[in-house]
């Protein structure tokens, strides 16, 4: 099968579309056909890896000369089950499936290929409204924008709340799920994305090169963060009286000052400042639900080839890309 695969000795810089041997499926498992697979920050952290974690993975390859842990990156999926485990009890050849294999438990990843192997209870039948594309789009990103929407408990009605790095796959998601309840939403990105966040939802848009909201003087009630490239005390100035920010991903730098000043502000303020860690598939049915309603339709972008892909994770890198970017099996 042709598959995106890092190289033997796990250099980070080479990634190529190559012939592998397709996996078979343990007792507890499912083969998946793809259909299509979308581009996440865990799949960059597994192609490069920041340099502490680059230097531990060679001590340990040069001492054990184990091959990269994850040689075929991909955490999103959708696609068809083609064969299953002798103890798997849910799902049958043919189901449409999708979910999020990134759990480290289990191996987890490969979703760049052709076929992949994954437990079936990283898997959930794909809403029949959805495309496999769409399908693709919904767990990483949906799962963490719900953790983030969710950081101080149910949404309520009359809430203001803010997206920060909105035109990507947790804002895109994020906005249609928050607008079920009479909350108003502003986001915050670059001009090129606006026009497409005005037509999905949001009510508010600002262009982050023009305006910095953190010092507008507009007060938000929930603030969740895809970037975290601001302060924490930035962020505070922005959250009105009991206010919560949760940031769900960034630089490295800024999510430690985050860790740090969150405790310390929790302490001493009505005001939160929140690290989401993701929950692989948490709220995966509830997700589901509103697709098949149609109330939430994931913003795709592509869908690129397999044999293109380095050409999306490009897109991917420079930040232009709207919702999600899509990679599907040639």
């Amino acid at each position: 099968m042709k598959a995106l695969v890092r190289a033997p000795d796990g250099s980070s810089d080479v990634v190529e579309v190559t012939d592998v041997d397709a996996p078979v499926p343990a007792e507890n498992e499912v083969l998946v056909r793809v259909h299509a697979a979308s581009i996440n920050d865990f799949d960059l952290f597994i192609m490069h890896p920041p340099w502490p974690f680059r230097a531990v993975g060679s001590i340990v390859r040069a001492v054990s000369s184990a091959p990269p842990r994850v040689r075929i990156p991909g955490c999103d999926v959708a696609g068809t089950v083609s064969a299953v485990g002798g103890r798997v009890e849910r799902l049958r050849p043919g189901d449409a499936v999708f979910g999020d294999l990134s759990r480290m438990g289990y191996g987890g990843f490969g979703a760049f290929a052709e076929f992949v192997c994954a437990p079936e209870t990283a898997l959930a039948l794909k809403p029949v409204r959805a495309t496999f594309e769409q399908a693709a789009a919904l767990p990483q990103a949906g799962v963490l924008a719900m953790q983030g929407l969710w950081a101080s408990g149910p949404l309520q009605p009359g809430w203001k709340i803010l997206i920060n790095g909105a035109g990507g796959g947790v804002g895109t998601i994020g906005v249609q799920v928050a607008k079920l309840v009479d909350v108003e939403v502003t986001g915050v990105d670059r001009a090129s994305k606006l026009e497409m966040m005005r037509r999905i939802g949001f009510d508010h848009v600002v262009d982050f090169e023009r305006e910095d909201f953190t010092t507008s003087g507009k007060r938000y009630d929930l603030i969740l963060d895809t970037k975290t490239n601001r302060s924490p005390s930035a962020y505070l100035r922005a959250l009105a009286r009991n206010g919560t920010y949760a940031t769900v991903g960034g630089a490295n730098a800024r999510l430690l000052q985050m860790a740090i000043g969150g405790w310390c502000i929790r302490r001493v303020s009505s005001k939160k400042l929140v690290m989401i860690g993701l929950k692989p598939n948490e709220h995966l049915a509830y997700l589901s639900d509103r697709c098949q309603a149609g109330e939430l339709v994931p913003v795709i972008d592509g869908p690129y080839r397999l044999r293109d892909a380095p050409e999306a994770f490009r897109h991917f890198v420079s930040g232009n890309h709207k919702g999600k970017v899509i990679i599907t099996m040639d």
